[in-house]
């Protein structure tokens, strides 16, 4: 908006050149949903408290220790993250741009399915909210409308290709198999996050480190001069959605400040499905899937831990991991959640500097 408004009065007012830049505007965008997200907390925080009574119910089969430290604690923790960083998107970026457009489709998509989810949790008091099905059907759906749209806006030599790291020029032709994939990597990014989302602060850091590490790819990305000097593919209109991810750090550090152990609040559904999804869908826009496999690394090593068990257990009876997802299994080894929780993120932070890594290895 801001954009919209102040960049055709910079020629008269040199000072307003400032919001022609995207590296401005990003940090306008931080700090805006960060304030935002401060501000909504106390407040938002008590509202789900009122409302939801005994807070989120806790998995049974869980670790027997948060059926009594977590109990009551609310959930839906997620509005003050998706709230904060689409005002502040919506306020900072070129909304011109139809990337912007494509990936708050899929993050207020996300976060809604999540939210409903999150509310049928809370209503029925138990742990299954909308059916597996039901999620997957409305994620994929998205998912192929998102990708399909971001396929139209590609230039005909990128339309459909997948890129590799490493490989300056490989990109394979899929086509239309291009929407299946894309896909599969917003809807497994989704999940992925998800799946991590289990312990206080555990999910929100490699979030904002992913997002951190994506909003640099983007950018570059989106520059013809950056990304001909690091043999990138070019993708017009991409450099904007550092706006929006930016915005989600902000917001993400806001969250953290009531997320922080032991928290006040549970992101829930709503927002560890609506921040996968934005940083699977914004892995696609930019052309780097295979690369978000290596930022995201943490979020992998979650999603295989369930199907590694799941896999084990239907075909041998027997488990490889105490319990799944991995981070139960380091808490039932005995290690203290803050612990678990402060390597991990220093696990998601080496993750996402040898994924950065890639963009000048080649």
């Amino acid at each position: 908006m801001f954009h919209y408004f102040l960049v055709p009065l910079a020629d008269r007012f040199a000072l307003l050149n400032v919001f022609r830049y995207i590296t401005f505007r990003s940090g306008g965008a931080i700090m805006t949903a960060l304030l935002i997200a401060f501000l909504m907390g106390p407040s938002t925080i008590a509202w789900l408290r009122a409302r939801q009574g005994k807070g989120q119910p806790i998995r049974a089969e869980g670790p027997q220790r948060h059926i009594v430290e977590k109990q009551g604690t609310p959930t839906m923790g997620g509005v003050l993250i998706l709230i904060p960083a689409i005002i502040a998107t919506l306020l900072w970026a070129d909304l011109t741009n139809s990337y912007v457009w494509i990936v708050l489709m899929v993050t207020a998509g996300f976060g809604l399915l999540g939210f409903a989810d999150d509310y049928l949790k809370v209503t029925k008091r138990s742990s299954a909210g909308v059916s597996g099905r039901g999620k997957l059907l409305v994620q994929f759906l998205l998912a192929f409308l998102a990708t399909y749209l971001m396929m139209s806006l590609e230039e005909h030599s990128l339309a459909g290709g997948l890129a590799f790291p490493f490989i300056k020029s490989l990109l394979i032709p899929l086509g239309y198999g291009f929407i299946l994939f894309g896909g599969l990597v917003i809807v497994g990014a989704s999940n992925a996050v998800n799946l991590t989302d289990g312990l206080d602060g555990l999910a929100i850091m490699p979030v904002m480190i992913a997002a951190l590490a994506f909003a640099l790819i983007a950018y570059l990305v989106g520059n013809v001069k950056f990304a001909d000097y690091l043999q990138l593919h070019y993708v017009i209109g991409t450099g904007e959605l550092a706006v929006f991810l930016a915005a989600l750090v902000g917001a993400g550090l806001g969250f953290l400040w009531y997320n922080a152990p032991p928290a006040m609040v549970f992101m829930g559904d709503t927002g560890s499905l609506a921040l996968g999804g934005a940083l699977g869908a914004v892995a696609v826009a930019v052309k780097h899937e295979i690369v978000l496999a290596i930022v995201g690394g943490l979020f992998v090593m979650e999603a295989v831990s369930v199907i590694v068990q799941v896999a084990s257990f239907k075909l041998t009876g027997k488990r490889v991991f105490k319990m799944a997802p991995i981070h139960h299994h380091f808490e039932q080894l005995g290690w203290k959640e803050p612990t678990i929780v402060i390597r991990f993120w220093i696990i998601a932070v080496v993750l996402a500097l040898i994924g950065l890594s890639t963009l000048k290895l080649r």
